[in-house]
């Protein structure tokens, strides 16, 4: 059995592309169907409530384009809204935080994992809950890291300011013993290289996006909805407002190729 219709992936802004393009990368036959919420980005300093709010009228949109699946590529919306976007839509969902926290455990040598995200992520302890709910035995280090995204979306990505942010964050974390990093934000696959130079040789660092990626063709082998295997996968994208550099930035750095952007109304009013 086979299925042809779109994957879709939605996020609060440009970062999630990450996760598309390790979806692209992972599974080439899939249709790709990308919504980025530029008009109401970024959602970190949004209550809970509205943040689930945000995420069920995007998950509709996504509904109506006849996704077959919904990926949350959003750490802040992974952290808050999956349990009721699992209640509201008919197809599977997968977020960011359970599979990168299972690669950290399966990552780990001396179970002491950091993790690094938005201020709104890591003030919701969702990857310490997910650690520490696969290895009771895990010690969490988690650091909100302001700074980055905004050099990101600059295009800093190789840029002797950003190494210094990048050292200036981490140095603490590496000097308290962390053997596996988590990047806890869809952004920060970006900056490999940069966190790579900080880190060096002995911490490993977890990608979410790849993981992700990973939990996404695992969940579409078991329930039979891969696409034809003869299938060329395309990637739409499509925001709620006009977009900035970033996505030059994002598609430059991923080596996306992204057609004409599709703009789409977010219908208000949806029912938590």
């Amino acid at each position: 059995m086979s299925d042809s219709r779109p994957i879709g992936v939605f996020d609060s802004g440009i970062g999630g592309l990450t996760v598309a393009k390790a979806l692209q990368d992972l599974l080439a036959n899939e249709d790709i169907f990308y919504l980025g919420d530029t008009a109401r980005v970024p959602y970190g300093n949004k209550s809970p409530e509205t943040v689930e709010r945000y995420a069920i009228e995007l998950a509709d949109v996504l509904t109506r384009e006849n996704a077959k699946v919904i990926v949350v590529a959003c750490n802040t919306v992974s952290s808050v809204a999956i349990p009721k976007l699992r209640k509201h839509v008919s197809v599977p969902v997968v977020g960011v935080i359970e599979p990168g926290a299972q690669a950290a455990i399966a990552t780990t040598r001396n179970r002491h994992v950091g993790v690094i995200g938005t201020r709104a992520t890591i003030r919701s302890g969702a990857y310490e809950n997910a650690l520490r709910a696969l290895n009771t035995h895990a010690r969490v280090t988690s650091l909100a890291c302001p700074l980055l995204v905004p050099l990101i979306e600059e295009g800093l990505l190789n840029d002797d300011v950003t190494d210094r942010v990048v050292t200036r964050y981490l140095k603490p974390m590496i000097a308290d013993g962390i053997d596996t990093l988590v990047l806890g934000c869809t952004h920060y696959p970006l900056l490999t290289d940069a966190i790579g130079r900080a880190l060096g040789t002995d911490v490993k660092l977890v990608d979410s996006a790849q993981n992700c990626a990973s939990a996404v063709r695992n969940l579409l082998d078991r329930q039979s909805l891969r696409a034809p295997s003869d299938a060329r996968g395309k990637l739409r994208v499509a925001l709620t407002d006009a977009a900035d550099n970033f996505l030059n930035v994002a598609r430059d750095a991923l080596k996306l190729e992204i057609g004409e952007v599709e703009l789409r109304e977010v219908l208000h009013g949806a029912k938590l």
